[in-house]
């Protein structure tokens, strides 16, 4: 499942907690509706995802601990997947944009992760994407966006089974068929987002690691699409040597040849030990990026949380993480210490793999704070050196995000007419990121307000 939604500013909105439950989920974003508007909405394109730069001795511990362990923490006895052909359905009020994404997604899937897998128009597939109301969601599983279950083909499936273990992961032995359920009225980008991270889990991984820094399988919700760590990841899951059933001793013997044969670029060092992520850590975090409490309580947490990622010596991706969420909660009662937090934060994530789309949200809160402060210089150079790190993350909101503010940036220094410019090309991925009409004015209305905080200083 996905912590929060990261993409909004610190000292403007806030976040949603994580909730607790039992499947694989994405958190859920503030509500959208699809904008009815769709003429000028930008789309990227079929590009395959850089192979990861790790030693395939921390692939295949990061795989034992994916493949393994549910989000929730128990036990998968034995390893599960498809055995042959992958077929996958929609069902449901399918968004218009939905079909292109996902075809899309399944040729990334043929071509990087070697799957053979196919949409069909009807009758029983593996994996059965259905389309429903939020609210329906919501009245499920609260603050949640998507998620994906076993052994049903459908909504009105999946409701007759709760409360009777027919959906219970660990006790599958081979996957036949899932369902995963998404939104229908959500933007372009989180149904997106909901087909990449929960396809993926139905096919393979069902765990989140929050040490992972170039994967999706993370609750930090900093990758949205599908990296090339993902899809070697898939690559071995369905490899031949593997099959439903083994053991996880059986696994582990099979997997250094896997990726000795499937990922050669990684047959270089080893596997450092990297101890588990406890469980009042995440409660810490939970805590500073949710939204019940005083700030002054929230701000506590994440500062525990910082001491928490110390006192386990913890170098990387989880003390990054601490820090973002003590800058994202500090920026309005102690702006000096959010900078500093923020900071190290991006210092940390500029030297781990997959870090520099970690550094671009960290980067996207010192531009506008620099622009609340009236520094047009610097927003504009903190976003123009972002933007090519976005597009290649495919991260639509956070370009648009990005793209006003460099537009505002612009206003600031006399440049009305460059200004203009941006915040026009800046429209196409807005209405993917963000879909509605009311927040994409909602976005451009935040940026405004800090400008405008920025002109009075």
């Amino acid at each position: 499942m996905r912590l929060v939604s990261l993409l909004s500013i610190g000292f403007l909105t806030a976040c949603v907690p994580s909730p607790g439950a039992d499947v694989s989920m994405n958190q859920s974003k503030a509500a959208t509706s699809t904008s009815t508007s769709t003429s000028a909405m930008n789309r990227f394109g079929l590009t395959a995802a850089p192979r990861p730069s790790r030693s395939n001795g921390e692939i295949a511990r990061d795989f034992m601990e994916l493949s393994f362990m549910m989000e929730s923490g128990r036990a998968l006895p034995v390893f599960a997947r498809f055995e042959g052909p992958i077929t996958v359905r929609t069902a449901g009020a399918v968004p218009p944009n939905a079909a292109t994404d996902l075809a899309r997604l399944l040729q990334r899937f043929r071509n990087e992760a070697g799957l053979n897998i196919r949409e069909v128009a009807s009758g029983p597939a593996s994996i059965n994407i259905e389309f429903v109301p939020r609210n329906v969601i919501r009245a499920t599983y609260a603050n949640v966006a998507c998620f994906v279950v076993p052994r049903v083909s459908s909504w009105a499936e999946f409701r007759a089974g709760r409360n009777t273990g027919v959906l219970d992961w660990t006790s599958l032995k081979q996957r036949e068929h899932v369902s995963v359920f998404i939104p229908a009225d959500s933007s372009a980008q989180e149904v997106r987002d909901c087909l990449h991270e929960e396809t993926a889990q139905a096919m393979g991984p069902l765990n989140d690691l929050f040490r992972l820094t170039d994967s999706v399988f993370n609750d930090d919700n900093f990758h949205t699409a599908l990296t090339g760590f993902d899809m070697t990841i898939l690559r071995a899951f369905y490899a031949p040597e593997l099959q439903s059933g083994m053991t996880q001793a059986q696994v582990a013997a099979k997997l250094p040849g896997i990726l000795a044969r499937i990922n050669p670029s990684g047959n270089h060092g080893g596997a450092s030990e990297v101890n588990p992520t406890p469980r009042f850590w995440i409660n810490q975090i939970q805590t500073a990026l949710g939204t019940s409490g005083s700030v002054s309580s929230r701000e506590n947490a994440a500062r525990q949380a910082v001491a928490t990622a110390r006192a386990q010596g913890w170098t990387a991706g989880r003390l990054a993480f601490s820090y973002f969420a003590l800058g994202r909660i500090s920026l309005t009662s102690n702006p000096a210490a959010a900078i500093e937090a923020f900071t190290q934060a991006g210092l940390i994530y500029s030297r781990l793999p997959g870090g520099d789309i970690y550094g671009a949200h960290v980067d996207m809160q010192l531009a506008a704070f620099a622009l609340s402060r009236g520094e047009a210089d610097r927003a504009l150079n903190i976003a123009n050196r972002n933007l090519p790190i976005v597009a290649r993350a495919e991260n639509a909101s956070l370009m648009a995000t990005l793209m006003l503010v460099k537009a505002e940036a612009l206003q600031m220094q006399g440049k009305s007419s460059e200004a203009a410019a941006v915040r026009i090309d800046s429209q196409g991925w807005a209405r993917y990121g963000f879909g509605s009409e009311a927040q994409i004015r909602a976005r451009a209305a935040e940026i405004s307000a800090l400008a405008r905080r920025g002109n009075k200083s």
